[in-house]
Protein backbone atom coordinates (compact mmCIF):
# COMPACT_ATOMS: atom_id res chain seq x y z
CA UNK A 1 0.00 0.00 0.00
CA UNK A 2 1.18 3.27 -0.54
CA UNK A 3 1.90 6.29 1.02
CA UNK A 4 -1.12 8.07 2.59
CA UNK A 5 -2.29 11.21 0.69
CA UNK A 6 -3.56 14.07 2.73
CA UNK A 7 -5.31 16.91 1.85
CA UNK A 8 -4.28 20.37 1.74
CA UNK A 9 -5.91 22.26 4.52
CA UNK A 10 -6.73 24.95 2.29
CA UNK A 11 -8.55 22.77 -0.22
CA UNK A 12 -10.33 20.12 2.11
CA UNK A 13 -12.18 23.59 3.57
CA UNK A 14 -13.14 24.95 0.43
CA UNK A 15 -14.62 21.82 -0.27
CA UNK A 16 -16.49 21.70 3.58
CA UNK A 17 -17.52 25.04 2.60
CA UNK A 18 -19.21 24.20 -0.42
CA UNK A 19 -20.90 21.31 1.32
CA UNK A 20 -22.59 22.80 4.01
CA UNK A 21 -25.49 25.08 4.02
CA UNK A 22 -25.01 28.76 2.71
CA UNK A 23 -26.09 30.28 5.95
CA UNK A 24 -24.10 28.19 7.93
CA UNK A 25 -20.66 29.54 9.54
CA UNK A 26 -19.81 26.90 12.03
CA UNK A 27 -18.07 23.56 10.61
CA UNK A 28 -16.21 21.29 11.25
CA UNK A 29 -12.68 22.06 8.83
CA UNK A 30 -10.68 18.72 9.52
CA UNK A 31 -12.04 15.69 10.81
CA UNK A 32 -9.36 13.16 11.35
CA UNK A 33 -8.02 13.31 7.81
CA UNK A 34 -4.73 13.91 9.73
CA UNK A 35 -4.35 11.40 12.25
CA UNK A 36 -5.50 12.51 15.87
CA UNK A 37 -6.58 15.93 14.82
CA UNK A 38 -9.53 17.64 14.25
CA UNK A 39 -10.36 21.52 13.70
CA UNK A 40 -13.74 23.25 14.19
CA UNK A 41 -14.06 26.53 12.35
CA UNK A 42 -16.09 29.23 14.03
CA UNK A 43 -16.32 32.22 11.30
CA UNK A 44 -12.84 33.11 11.09
CA UNK A 45 -11.49 31.64 14.81
CA UNK A 46 -10.05 27.69 14.32
CA UNK A 47 -10.57 25.70 17.45
CA UNK A 48 -7.79 22.69 17.37
CA UNK A 49 -8.31 19.56 19.19
CA UNK A 50 -5.04 17.40 19.74
CA UNK A 51 -6.06 13.54 20.78
CA UNK A 52 -2.62 12.22 21.45
CA UNK A 53 0.52 14.48 22.70
CA UNK A 54 2.20 16.83 20.64
CA UNK A 55 5.56 19.14 21.35
CA UNK A 56 4.93 22.74 22.41
CA UNK A 57 6.94 23.03 18.61
CA UNK A 58 4.29 20.81 16.71
CA UNK A 59 1.01 22.09 18.32
CA UNK A 60 2.46 26.21 17.12
CA UNK A 61 3.60 24.82 13.84
CA UNK A 62 -0.38 23.16 13.57
CA UNK A 63 -1.56 26.88 14.57
CA UNK A 64 0.75 28.27 11.52
CA UNK A 65 -0.68 26.09 9.11
CA UNK A 66 -4.63 26.48 9.87
CA UNK A 67 -3.63 30.16 9.09
CA UNK A 68 -1.73 29.70 6.15
CA UNK A 69 -4.55 27.81 4.99
CA UNK A 70 -7.66 30.91 6.02
CA UNK A 71 -7.74 34.01 7.37
CA UNK A 72 -8.15 33.85 10.59
CA UNK A 73 -8.43 35.77 13.33
CA UNK A 74 -7.57 32.94 16.08
CA UNK A 75 -6.41 29.56 16.69
CA UNK A 76 -7.34 28.11 20.09
CA UNK A 77 -6.07 25.06 21.48
CA UNK A 78 -7.93 21.68 23.38
CA UNK A 79 -5.71 18.88 24.26
CA UNK A 80 -7.81 16.08 24.39
CA UNK A 81 -5.81 12.69 24.90
CA UNK A 82 -7.33 10.18 27.44
CA UNK A 83 -5.37 10.87 30.51
CA UNK A 84 -6.23 14.51 29.96
CA UNK A 85 -9.79 14.25 30.06
CA UNK A 86 -9.65 12.46 33.47
CA UNK A 87 -7.38 15.29 34.53
CA UNK A 88 -9.93 17.92 32.80
CA UNK A 89 -11.33 19.41 36.19
CA UNK A 90 -7.85 19.47 37.58
CA UNK A 91 -5.41 20.87 34.87
CA UNK A 92 -7.94 22.80 32.83
CA UNK A 93 -5.68 25.59 31.83
CA UNK A 94 -3.10 22.56 30.53
CA UNK A 95 -6.55 20.81 28.86
CA UNK A 96 -7.76 24.22 27.46
CA UNK A 97 -5.51 27.05 27.44
CA UNK A 98 -7.15 29.96 27.86
CA UNK A 99 -5.37 32.55 25.53
CA UNK A 100 -5.17 31.19 21.51
CA UNK A 101 -2.20 29.28 20.49
CA UNK A 102 -2.40 31.77 17.62
CA UNK A 103 -3.83 35.74 17.53
CA UNK A 104 -5.76 37.88 19.31
CA UNK A 105 -8.02 36.60 21.98
CA UNK A 106 -11.64 36.66 21.37
CA UNK A 107 -13.89 36.26 24.39
CA UNK A 108 -16.97 35.32 21.85
CA UNK A 109 -18.24 35.61 18.68
CA UNK A 110 -22.02 34.60 16.96
CA UNK A 111 -22.05 32.11 14.32
CA UNK A 112 -25.14 31.41 12.04
CA UNK A 113 -26.72 27.45 11.18
CA UNK A 114 -29.22 27.14 9.19
CA UNK A 115 -30.89 30.75 10.02
CA UNK A 116 -29.99 30.49 13.59
CA UNK A 117 -27.59 32.30 15.69
CA UNK A 118 -25.67 30.99 18.81
CA UNK A 119 -22.86 32.93 20.76
CA UNK A 120 -19.18 30.69 20.79
CA UNK A 121 -16.99 31.41 23.52
CA UNK A 122 -13.68 30.00 22.36
CA UNK A 123 -11.81 29.87 25.59
CA UNK A 124 -14.68 28.17 27.15
CA UNK A 125 -12.60 24.54 27.96
CA UNK A 126 -13.28 21.94 26.32
CA UNK A 127 -16.77 23.00 24.97
CA UNK A 128 -17.29 25.96 23.64
CA UNK A 129 -20.66 26.44 23.25
CA UNK A 130 -21.88 24.18 20.10
CA UNK A 131 -21.60 20.78 19.32
CA UNK A 132 -21.59 20.46 15.69
CA UNK A 133 -21.82 16.79 15.10
CA UNK A 134 -25.55 17.68 16.47
CA UNK A 135 -26.60 19.89 13.55
CA UNK A 136 -28.71 17.52 11.27
CA UNK A 137 -30.67 16.65 14.83
CA UNK A 138 -31.49 20.41 15.15
CA UNK A 139 -31.72 20.67 11.55
CA UNK A 140 -34.67 17.99 12.39
CA UNK A 141 -36.04 19.71 15.93
CA UNK A 142 -36.67 22.56 13.91
CA UNK A 143 -38.31 21.42 11.08
CA UNK A 144 -40.84 19.67 13.55
CA UNK A 145 -41.37 22.19 15.81
CA UNK A 146 -44.43 24.17 14.47
CA UNK A 147 -46.78 24.80 16.91
CA UNK A 148 -44.89 21.92 19.53
CA UNK A 149 -44.38 21.74 22.96
CA UNK A 150 -40.84 20.62 24.02
CA UNK A 151 -38.59 19.70 26.74
CA UNK A 152 -34.72 20.01 25.78
CA UNK A 153 -33.27 17.52 28.92
CA UNK A 154 -29.44 17.94 28.98
CA UNK A 155 -29.74 20.72 27.14
CA UNK A 156 -26.29 23.12 27.72
CA UNK A 157 -26.69 26.16 25.90
CA UNK A 158 -29.57 25.19 24.54
CA UNK A 159 -28.92 24.71 20.47
CA UNK A 160 -31.85 22.20 20.40
CA UNK A 161 -34.35 24.50 22.53
CA UNK A 162 -33.24 27.60 20.13
CA UNK A 163 -33.69 25.60 17.43
CA UNK A 164 -37.42 24.75 18.30
CA UNK A 165 -37.99 28.28 18.94
CA UNK A 166 -36.59 29.13 15.48
CA UNK A 167 -39.15 26.33 14.27
CA UNK A 168 -41.65 27.87 15.91
CA UNK A 169 -42.17 26.01 19.16
CA UNK A 170 -45.10 27.06 21.20
CA UNK A 171 -43.15 26.47 24.20
CA UNK A 172 -39.63 25.09 25.20
CA UNK A 173 -38.43 23.98 28.45
CA UNK A 174 -34.61 23.62 28.96
CA UNK A 175 -33.35 21.76 31.80
CA UNK A 176 -29.87 21.13 32.60
CA UNK A 177 -27.61 21.10 35.90
CA UNK A 178 -25.26 24.08 35.43
CA UNK A 179 -26.96 27.57 35.98
CA UNK A 180 -24.02 28.95 34.16
CA UNK A 181 -24.74 26.77 30.48
CA UNK A 182 -28.55 27.84 30.81
CA UNK A 183 -27.71 31.44 30.80
CA UNK A 184 -25.49 30.73 27.90
CA UNK A 185 -28.75 29.63 26.34
CA UNK A 186 -30.72 32.61 27.57
CA UNK A 187 -28.03 35.02 25.78
CA UNK A 188 -28.48 32.43 22.44
CA UNK A 189 -32.44 33.21 22.30
CA UNK A 190 -31.81 37.10 22.67
CA UNK A 191 -29.62 36.73 19.54
CA UNK A 192 -32.46 34.92 17.41
CA UNK A 193 -35.26 37.36 18.68
CA UNK A 194 -37.22 35.76 21.61
CA UNK A 195 -37.84 37.32 25.16
CA UNK A 196 -36.64 34.28 27.20
CA UNK A 197 -39.16 33.03 30.08
CA UNK A 198 -36.53 32.44 33.21
CA UNK A 199 -39.15 29.75 33.95
CA UNK A 200 -38.08 28.01 31.15
CA UNK A 201 -34.76 27.81 31.80
CA UNK A 202 -34.45 25.31 34.82
CA UNK A 203 -31.20 24.26 36.62
CA UNK A 204 -31.46 20.82 37.91
CA UNK A 205 -31.33 17.06 37.83
CA UNK A 206 -33.19 15.54 34.80
CA UNK A 207 -34.02 12.00 36.30
CA UNK A 208 -35.97 14.78 38.99
CA UNK A 209 -37.41 17.33 36.99
CA UNK A 210 -38.84 14.25 34.87
CA UNK A 211 -39.94 12.86 38.19
CA UNK A 212 -41.73 16.72 39.02
CA UNK A 213 -43.39 17.06 35.32
CA UNK A 214 -44.68 13.94 35.80
CA UNK A 215 -46.51 14.06 39.27
CA UNK A 216 -48.00 17.63 38.01
CA UNK A 217 -49.14 15.70 35.06
CA UNK A 218 -47.30 18.00 32.39
CA UNK A 219 -46.72 16.39 28.79
CA UNK A 220 -45.06 17.58 25.73
CA UNK A 221 -45.59 17.10 22.32
CA UNK A 222 -41.62 16.19 21.77
CA UNK A 223 -39.02 15.62 24.07
CA UNK A 224 -35.25 16.03 23.22
CA UNK A 225 -32.55 13.66 25.43
CA UNK A 226 -29.17 14.58 24.60
CA UNK A 227 -27.11 13.03 27.71
CA UNK A 228 -23.51 12.96 28.70
CA UNK A 229 -21.52 9.38 28.02
CA UNK A 230 -20.88 9.47 31.47
CA UNK A 231 -21.53 12.06 34.20
CA UNK A 232 -21.00 12.29 38.12
CA UNK A 233 -22.82 15.14 40.40
CA UNK A 234 -23.18 14.98 44.18
CA UNK A 235 -22.62 11.36 44.50
CA UNK A 236 -24.61 10.19 42.08
CA UNK A 237 -23.48 8.79 38.06
CA UNK A 238 -24.70 8.50 34.76
CA UNK A 239 -23.78 5.41 32.31
CA UNK A 240 -25.35 5.75 28.77
CA UNK A 241 -24.56 1.93 28.72
CA UNK A 242 -26.51 1.47 32.06
CA UNK A 243 -28.76 4.08 32.40
CA UNK A 244 -30.25 4.94 29.14
CA UNK A 245 -33.35 2.64 29.19
CA UNK A 246 -34.19 4.12 32.63
CA UNK A 247 -33.94 7.83 31.57
CA UNK A 248 -36.46 6.73 28.54
CA UNK A 249 -38.93 5.42 30.08
CA UNK A 250 -38.37 8.70 33.10
CA UNK A 251 -39.10 11.09 29.76
CA UNK A 252 -41.69 8.37 28.30
CA UNK A 253 -43.69 9.79 30.86
CA UNK A 254 -44.10 13.33 30.05
CA UNK A 255 -44.83 12.60 26.38
CA UNK A 256 -48.08 13.15 25.18
CA UNK A 257 -49.63 9.66 23.47
CA UNK A 258 -48.38 9.69 19.94
CA UNK A 259 -45.49 12.24 20.59
CA UNK A 260 -42.51 12.09 19.50
CA UNK A 261 -38.82 11.34 21.14
CA UNK A 262 -35.22 12.75 19.96
CA UNK A 263 -32.52 10.53 21.64
CA UNK A 264 -28.87 10.92 21.02
CA UNK A 265 -25.82 9.09 22.38
CA UNK A 266 -22.26 9.72 21.67
CA UNK A 267 -20.97 6.47 23.53
CA UNK A 268 -17.99 5.00 21.51
CA UNK A 269 -18.78 0.88 21.04
CA UNK A 270 -22.39 1.95 20.43
CA UNK A 271 -24.18 2.14 17.39
CA UNK A 272 -27.49 3.36 16.06
CA UNK A 273 -28.90 -0.47 17.05
CA UNK A 274 -27.79 -0.35 20.53
CA UNK A 275 -29.34 3.18 20.51
CA UNK A 276 -32.90 2.04 19.53
CA UNK A 277 -32.66 -1.16 21.71
CA UNK A 278 -32.27 0.99 24.81
CA UNK A 279 -35.12 3.46 23.56
CA UNK A 280 -37.68 0.40 23.06
CA UNK A 281 -36.51 -1.31 26.57
CA UNK A 282 -37.50 2.37 28.35
CA UNK A 283 -40.98 2.64 26.09
CA UNK A 284 -41.44 -0.64 24.51
CA UNK A 285 -44.26 0.38 22.79
CA UNK A 286 -42.36 3.13 20.92
CA UNK A 287 -42.61 3.12 17.07
CA UNK A 288 -38.70 4.39 15.76
CA UNK A 289 -39.35 6.70 12.70
CA UNK A 290 -35.67 7.79 11.95
CA UNK A 291 -31.98 7.42 12.67
CA UNK A 292 -29.46 9.48 11.68
CA UNK A 293 -26.43 10.42 12.98
CA UNK A 294 -24.04 13.57 12.40
CA UNK A 295 -24.09 15.44 9.18
CA UNK A 296 -22.26 13.82 6.07
CA UNK A 297 -21.30 17.30 4.80
CA UNK A 298 -18.39 17.46 7.35
CA UNK A 299 -17.99 14.52 9.50
CA UNK A 300 -16.77 11.12 9.06
CA UNK A 301 -19.25 8.29 8.23
CA UNK A 302 -20.43 5.88 10.50
CA UNK A 303 -20.17 9.14 12.78
CA UNK A 304 -19.83 8.71 16.71
CA UNK A 305 -22.80 10.26 16.88
CA UNK A 306 -26.24 8.30 17.26
CA UNK A 307 -29.80 10.05 16.85
CA UNK A 308 -33.19 8.18 17.21
CA UNK A 309 -36.53 9.70 16.74
CA UNK A 310 -39.30 7.82 18.03
CA UNK A 311 -43.31 7.97 18.37
CA UNK A 312 -44.46 7.06 21.57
Amino acid sequence: MGPRVVTPWSTLLQARRAAVPDDTTALRWVDFEQPDITVDLFGDVAVLSLYRAHTVQQEQALADALRRAAPLRAVYLKRRPREARREANEAAEQVAPVAPLWGAPVPSLTVREAGAAFEIRPANGLSVGLYLDARDARRWVAAHARGQTVLNLFAYTCGFGVAARVGGARRVLNVDRSRKVLDWGEANERLNGFQPDRHDFVAGDAFEWLRRLAKKGERFELVVVDPPSFASHGGERFSAAKDYPALIAAAAQVVVPGGRLLACCNLAGADDAQLAAWVLAGAPRATVLERFGASAADHAQPSALKVIVARL
